[in-house]
């Protein structure tokens, strides 16, 4: 088939960037062909918390070189829509596989909508793959929450399927978007396993670590949790802290207001490294490579690309037993859950990982999810559905 990936561009560079390379380049391992449009300028720079580093090219994965990228679309510049408009014009996709994160970009998102609708012959099927249900960020500012309700209403409405990660979202989005059931396809966050190991002691050296490592990698936003998580960290006894690290490393974007005062608080200052900044690409397998248990205290979640890069590195996991942590993390026996908002129950998975590692050392768990193989059979037979039921009608 002919698939057209639409996602966020490498110049905004974020957890779906990276998605979109790596899905465009499975496409491409399994025969297809594919094209990628990329939404290159996604709002104005002084709205964008991560301005900062907006543009350094800080990564490195890339797109098959069989790939044809249109890079890209700018959220004030009409005449790039245009370009991407020719551009998929010429590539004449059977299917276009959409990311919908947020609603800042759903005006350029529509324009391809309605792109579609007017494409001569065959019309392609337009699939819209929901990372999120409503940014919480966006939720909090009224003006913004309008906005997203209504363009996401409307791009929903010219979409032909949709794709959620887990049940839970894709109950949210059903719920939230009074869609029908039978439209939105469950299809599993695929595996980060782009990012290589390294040589453990040397990670450690590098980052002078000793004793048993903790690590929350990510954005830090409130509903992330990192908060609760040194919360629980300072509850660790000092006899068994003095022995544990906890690196916090991620872009920081403020609204967790709660952070730098229990950070401040904290009677572990030199047990904690904190380094609220983004993470280039190289540094990735270094922070996985020395932690010994990777932690996620979300308080919300609809998928968890970070989930995605410890699985494939095999790393032990405390998590919120939010239904989709559980659902995506089923058959993974590095996998251990506390309730939600819990901070002593997190202190106590917390002290069992500590347990763990002093009487077994390093743990490497066995990777049993779905592979980019799989979720490609998986967009293989929606599309083919989808044809098959408009050749019926």
């Amino acid at each position: 088939m002919r698939i057209c990936v639409v996602g966020s561009s490498k110049k905004f560079f974020s957890g779906i960037s990276a998605y979109t390379i790596v899905m465009a380049n499975a496409f491409a391992e399994q025969g297809h062909k594919v094209s990628v449009i990329l939404l290159q300028n996604l709002v104005p720079l002084f709205l964008y918390p991560g301005r900062n580093r907006v543009g350094k090219g800080e990564y490195t994965i890339d797109f098959h070189p069989d790939i044809e990228v249109y890079n890209g679309m700018d959220w004030n510049a009409p005449a790039s829509w245009v370009e991407a408009h020719r551009f998929l014009s010429e590539q004449k996709p059977d299917a276009i596989i959409m990311h919908w994160w947020t609603s800042s970009v759903v005006h350029m998102q529509l324009f391809l909508a309605m792109c579609c609708r007017r494409m001569n012959g065959t019309k392609p099927k337009l699939i819209l793959e929901m990372h999120e249900v409503v940014d919480t960020l966006e939720e909090k500012i009224f003006p913004i929450r309008v906005y997203s309700k209504v363009g996401g209403k409307a791009l929903i409405s010219a979409c032909d399927g949709y794709t959620a990660h887990s049940e839970e979202a894709r109950q949210a989005i059903i719920k939230t978007y009074k869609l029908a059931g039978e439209k939105i396809v469950v299809v599993p966050h695929g595996p980060y396993n782009m990012y290589g190991t390294l040589d453990r002691k040397l990670a450690r050296e590098e980052m002078n670590l000793n004793g048993f490592t903790i690590l929350y990698f990510g954005m830090i936003r409130q509903y992330k949790g990192v908060s609760l998580l040194v919360k629980a960290f300072n509850n660790i006894p000092p006899e068994l802290a003095h022995n544990m690290h906890l690196v916090i490393a991620g872009e920081n974007w403020g609204d967790d207001t709660e952070l730098l005062q229990v950070l401040d608080n904290t009677p572990y200052k030199d047990r904690i490294i904190f380094k609220p900044e983004f993470i280039p690409d190289e540094t990735v397998p270094k922070l996985f490579t020395a932690a010994d248990v990777v932690v996620l205290p979300y308080l919300r979640s609809c998928g968890s690309g970070v989930l995605n890069i410890a699985v494939a590195q095999g790393k032990p996991l405390i998590t919120a037993d939010l239904d989709t942590m559980v659902e995506c993390l089923e058959g993974y026996g590095g996998a251990s859950f506390f309730p939600a908002g819990d901070a002593d129950a997190l202190c106590d998975r917390l002290r069992e990982a500590y347990d763990s590692w002093v009487v077994n050392g390093v743990q490497i768990c066995r990777f049993t999810g779905v592979s980019w193989m799989d979720i490609v059979k998986k967009y293989e037979d929606i599309i083919g559905k989808m044809n098959k039921h408009q050749h019926v009608n």
